[in-house]
């Protein structure tokens, strides 16, 4: 008696992208790892009306923290690391179109240490997607794009226009980050992207 097989289930493709071919670094070598860095933004406090965040490794260990001040007139946040030194600061700029941001080295203001800017590709948009420029890129071309999925509950950054992915944010809580990627600057992205979420 011929047993009868179960229908063929194929197995879906699993989707991958291009390795980054050269080390990303915006802040700093020492925030390159050579395997995948995935981390845990804390946002209990954002959710409270605040805008200071820890972030964590899978383990627990306290990475980086995240302080603001508000009562400036340009929003301002400090992205420290886990011994309290400033690594970066990020400044809105309230009066334009696109809500720019930009990102200096510690707690400098000048031109010769902004790190990078970052802006809503579009004035009007479904979904959040931001253009980042280096700080030395003057051009129109962006170095970076973050875009939001479909599902509007996580985000990827990828490297230019291309489809090289640099890091995925998850459900605005986990930061899944790509070996040879400076991780510093992938949380600093993190802050533009919740005020996105936050102020549209």
């Amino acid at each position: 008696m011929a047993t009868r097989q179960a229908p063929f289930n194929p197995v879906p493709a699993m989707r991958t992208y291009p390795p980054v071919e050269h080390p990303v670094v915006a802040i700093g070598p020492q925030y390159l790892a050579q395997y995948p860095v995935e981390l845990a933004v804390s946002t209990k406090l954002w959710t409270l009306g605040e805008n200071d965040f820890k972030v964590s490794d899978i383990n627990g260990t306290l990475i980086f923290h995240v302080k603001s001040k508000l009562l400036t007139l340009h929003d301002r946040r400090f992205l420290k690391d886990a011994a309290g030194n400033t690594l970066v600061n990020l400044r809105q700029k309230i009066m334009t179109m696109h809500g720019r941001w930009e990102a200096f080295r510690g707690k400098s203001k000048k031109k010769n240490d902004l790190l990078f800017t970052a802006k809503k590709s579009k004035l009007f948009q479904f979904k959040t997607e931001l253009d980042v420029f280096l700080g030395y890129n003057k051009g129109e071309v962006p170095d970076f794009k973050v875009k939001e999925s479909y599902s509007k509950s996580s985000f990827s950054i990828l490297l230019g226009d291309s489809n090289t992915m640099l890091a995925q944010v998850h459900g605005r809580h986990t930061l899944a980050i790509m070996p040879n990627v400076d991780y510093a600057f992938i949380v600093a992205l993190v802050v533009v992207i919740l005020d996105a979420i936050k102020y549209g």
